[in-house]
């Protein structure tokens, strides 16, 4: 298990020759098996090729269960079934809203476009999505590996750290959860671009190899590579913006390109800070970009509500939290509250593990390299997250350790190598007790994927094993609201109302339980508190004009699904509602209008066809009120009542 150095600027890998094809994507799972040259007895746990298949086939057998699973209404609605976008798929329109679009507080246009390319493909379902983040996942698991595989020689170590990446029960919610694709894709551009700057490095420094020389391959291609992937990974998720901080430390340890000859090199270090430069920069414009759409969207918690001190007492403690679900992945959720402040013995307790971990990765830098780059990698990786600048009302996610978690897998295998190499213990009983753990460990995603099936197992579950936990209080009531039970549905709201008061939230949700029981006043009432508390709530202000329709004050309903347009121009449910009433007060022409819209938006939706039809029979242009019969018949072949309007209308003469 040796490592790569540098030796009189020439780049050493124990790889480079045996297995030249790890360097070009396309070839990258090419299997072939590998044949011990003396004995001729086939190894292929240590053939590259073969460990790639076991990684894809354990992401499989682990995830593949999310391809029976439907969407949850957490955030699935506004990524996917909702989102008249992506339903709408690849179309010129929905390419510009994509890059141009600040929805749900992030600007991350190549996630957009994965979504609506899984629309495209496959009509607007939740097997395909899931799938795809399964797959996307698997990739990043064998691109892992052969990226560790590339810079360190150290096949074993390099497997061992890709396995428990792609199977480690901290990873199912970027996975399980559709509206993480964002992780899953990033990530996948993120390790690209490690890959192809590795190649780049080595190309640098063999220029004195006849074989690189006759390659013709110039190292900028591969930097040049290197930069474009960073690039794609900003625009599926601005987690990478701490990249270039870790390409430094993957220049310290494996790659070694800090020390020349034994010594510490000036010129080399210049050279290396020099060559950061456009990553730096890229990440500086991503960060400006996702900055002023977090705030524009009204997702940056002020220091009013979330004092610093709270906030920085939460970095240590969430620090040390996430160690702890790494090594005993148990009492996993999606929602951790933010409780504001821990005890003080807590925070004193995660302040001296971290500082000591930075200390001990520091003073033992020159012994065991692994553990400086290991260390800050999760350290740093998780800085945009940990909650200095809070953004959501979570104390910490899962999905936030979806790359970070890399670096502690990295001290965990290199660790564990080391004392195997100090204490020589029988190879038999070292890979009996590995196949143990990547067993136990993916026995252990397995049952949190479960978690994952729908809304009343996944914040069943969060309630389970989290306290005052507000956010899964409302969603399990939504989840009651939506499936009829409203009064169970109000027993969840009234517990989050008296967790979190004057949270908007929770009184939309309540308004929405007393709007199913058709008492109007009171969803009337809750929805204007949860307006005077945050004023600018499209759906809010869309379901108070639908109340006040039914409380029979038009005009003031009209108003309301106007000011929810104009914060959300292309609301299709927004746009139906204000033609429903404008058609009660006999505005056919503008009901038409609005009514047009809203199929444009959500051409899958048959209501809206059907509205649409209906005015337009009104309107007495009885052709184009077919056609929308008949596309609302092509949504809902068994739809009688359309079939009779169809009827109705008898022979008509298309235009």
């Amino acid at each position: 298990m040796g490592r790569a150095v540098f030796s009189n600027n020439a780049f050493y890998s124990p790889i480079h020759q045996s297995n030249r094809f790890l360097l070009a994507f396309p070839r990258l799972i090419r299997f072939h098996f590998a044949v011990n040259q003396q004995t001729g007895q086939f190894r292929p746990l240590c053939n590259p090729g073969f460990i790639c298949l076991l990684l894809a086939l354990a992401t499989l057998a682990v995830y593949f269960p999310v391809s029976h699973y439907g969407f949850v209404d957490y955030d699935d609605s506004g990524y996917f079934f909702e989102n008249p976008h992506v339903l709408t798929g690849l179309t010129g329109p929905n390419i510009e809203w994509a890059f141009t679009s600040g929805e749900d507080a992030n600007w991350h246009p190549l996630t957009w476009l994965s979504l609506m390319l899984d629309a495209t493909l496959f009509r607007p379902g939740p097997a395909a999505p899931h799938l795809t983040n399964v797959l996307l996942h698997m990739a990043n698991s064998i691109l892992l590996f052969l990226v560790f595989l590339r810079m360190t020689g150290a096949i074993w170590r390099s497997a061992a750290v890709a396995m428990l990446f792609a199977i480690h029960p901290l990873h199912v919610e970027s996975v399980a959860w559709i509206s993480e694709r964002k992780d899953v894709l990033s990530g996948f551009f993120g390790l690209l671009a490690l890959l192809c700057y590795a190649r780049y490095v080595e190309l640098l420094h063999s220029n004195r190899d006849p074989q690189a020389a006759a390659s013709r391959q110039s190292p900028w291609t591969f930097y040049g590579l290197s930069l474009f992937f960073l690039g794609c990974g900003l625009m599926s998720k601005p987690m990478l913006v701490t990249l270039p901080c870790v390409l430094l430390l993957l220049d310290y340890w494996p790659l070694q390109r800090f020390v020349a000859s034994g010594a510490a090199n000036a010129s080399t270090l210049q050279h290396i800070l020099i060559e950061k430069i456009p990553f730096f920069l890229l990440t500086a414009v991503a960060s400006a970009v996702t900055f002023v759409v977090q705030r524009n969207g009204n997702a940056v918690i002020p220091l009013s509500v979330i004092p610093m001190d709270a906030r920085i007492g939460n970095v240590f403690v969430s620090y040390a939290r996430y160690i702890g679900k790494i090594f005993c992945p148990i009492d996993l959720a999606a929602v951790y509250p933010f409780h504001g402040y821990w005890p003080g013995f807590i925070v004193y307790l995660s302040l001296v593990l971290f500082a000591g971990l930075c200390v001990l990765a520091f003073d033992k830098r020159k012994k065991f390299p692994w553990l400086l780059t290991g260390w800050f990698w999760f350290a740093g990786m998780l800085v945009p997250v940990i909650g200095l600048v809070q953004v959501g009302e979570t104390a910490m996610a899962d999905r936030y350790a979806y790359l970070p978690m890399v670096g502690i897998l990295i001290l965990a295998v290199w660790g564990v190598g080391e004392v195997c190499l100090a204490w020589h213990p029988p190879r038999p009983l070292l890979f009996a007790l590995s196949v143990l753990l990547f067993v136990a460990c993916a026995l252990r995603a397995h049952d949190q994927v479960r978690v994952w099936k729908d809304d009343e197992s996944l914040f069943g579950h969060t309630l389970e094993v989290t306290k005052n936990n507000y956010i899964a209080e409302l969603d399990m009531g939504f989840w009651y609201s939506k499936n009829g039970n409203v009064k169970k549905a109000l027993e969840y709201y009234d517990r989050a109302g008296k967790i979190a008061p004057n949270d908007p939230t929770a009184l939309f949700n309540i308004g929405n339980a007393f709007a199913r029981l058709h008492d109007w006043p009171e969803a009337i009432g809750n929805y204007e508190r949860s307006l005077k508390v945050r004023p600018d709530q499209a759906d809010v202000l869309d379901n108070l004009g639908i109340a006040l329709a039914q409380s029979k004050q038009l005009t003031n309903a009209i108003a309301c699904f106007n000011a929810a347009l104009k914060l959300k121009p292309d609301f299709a449910d927004a746009q139906n509602n204000l033609g429903s009433a404008l058609f009660i007060q006999g505005n056919y022409v503008e009901a038409a209008r609005a009514f047009y819209a809203a199929l444009q938006n959500s051409p899958y939706n048959a209501e809206f066809a059907v509205n649409l039809g209906d005015t337009l029979v009104r309107l007495g242009n009885k052709s184009a009120a077919a056609q929308c019969y008949q596309q609302a018949l092509q949504l809902e072949p068994d739809n009688q009542a359309v079939q009779k309007k169809l009827q109705a209308l008898g022979p008509v003469n298309a235009k």
